[in-house]
């Protein structure tokens, strides 16, 4: 049996996601073999990402690992991965999307962002952040890095009142028991990619693994929907250190994507909502609506306020 050596990030996330991968792998035929590596993205946790300078923060090791052919595929969270990718190296997969929805957890369990009185919210992500502030400016962000298991326990130590964190990684973790809110895709609208997992090999790899590959784990409607919020994604330049957002689903058989890009106080919102048939055009079209409304512009201003 032909074993697949999977790439990954050695949080225990990423772990479970890896061996999510290897069980797909198995029902073709494959065995697999897990490499876990700590990335910059791991190893730096005194800063936020914005600040750590650099995209691919939680991928560049592991793409280095697929040049040398150390590893044979990197599993990543398809919300950490950059807005374009190297050359010599490809997505082959997209596994079947969880929900795709942002939660609140907390230890008090009546807790809900619609509280008046001001609570300290947990996040590491720049786009929380901005939604928190457009809909609940009562409410502090305190800075939040770390693996899961890390930030449950500062949630415990009292270093903040309630985090906000993705569905899909709670849940996989067994840490449902801690939610408090389930936030709509309408309003706290995902990160492109978010519940997903994507699957990168190095164009060299040889076709009939890809081929594979493919087969045990990409979902048609799931790549499809993650194309489109990726080709936005791509448009804009963005990335996981600035609050640009997109989700696509189906509904009647054609794709629906909400996107857009909020300033760091949440005050200033460039936001649009298209359908179609075709991924790439769909999410072309919903990029030149924000380009043309100004999104380009006010994601300068956001970088250089994140520079300073």
């Amino acid at each position: 049996m032909q074993k697949i050596k999977i790439g990954t990030r050695n949080s225990a996330l990423a772990l479970w996601q890896a061996h999510h991968v290897g069980s797909l792998l198995r029902r073709v035929g494959l065995d697999y073999e897990i490499v876990a590596i700590s990335t910059k993205g791991d190893q730096i946790l005194d800063r936020s990402l914005s600040k750590i300078g650099s995209k691919g923060v939680f991928t560049e090791e592991l793409e280095i690992m697929l040049r040398n052919g150390d590893i044979d595929i990197a599993q990543h969270s398809a919300k950490d991965l950059p807005s374009s990718l190297p050359e010599d190296l490809q997505l082959i997969a997209f596994t079947e999307r969880e929900a795709a929805h942002d939660v609140v957890l907390s230890l008090h369990p009546n807790i809900r962002l619609s509280e008046k009185e001001s609570l300290r919210i947990g996040t590491s992500s720049t786009r929380r952040r901005a939604f928190l502030q457009h809909y609940y400016p009562q409410h502090e962000a305190v800075e939040m890095r770390g693996n899961l298991q890390t930030r449950l326990e500062k949630l415990k130590n009292g270093d903040c009142d309630a985090m906000l964190l993705a569905f899909a990684g709670v849940h996989r973790m067994d840490m449902a028991g801690y939610i408090t809110e389930h936030l709509s895709t309408e309003q706290f609208v995902p990160a492109v990619g978010q519940g997903s997992v994507a699957i990168q090999t190095a164009k060299n790899l040889d076709q009939k693994w890809i081929e594979l590959i493919r087969q045990a784990c990409n979902h048609e409607a799931t790549e499809a929907c993650l194309l489109a919020e990726r080709t936005v994604l791509a448009k804009l330049d963005g990335g996981c250190s600035v609050p640009v957002y997109g989700f696509a689903h189906w509904t009647n058989e054609r794709i629906h994507i909400h996107a857009g890009v909020l300033s760091l106080d949440g005050k200033e919102k460039i936001d649009h909502q298209v359908q179609g048939l075709h991924a790439i055009a769909v999410g072309e079209d919903l990029a030149n609506h924000l380009i043309g409304a100004g999104a380009q512009e006010l994601l300068k201003k956001i970088r250089q306020a994140l520079s300073n």
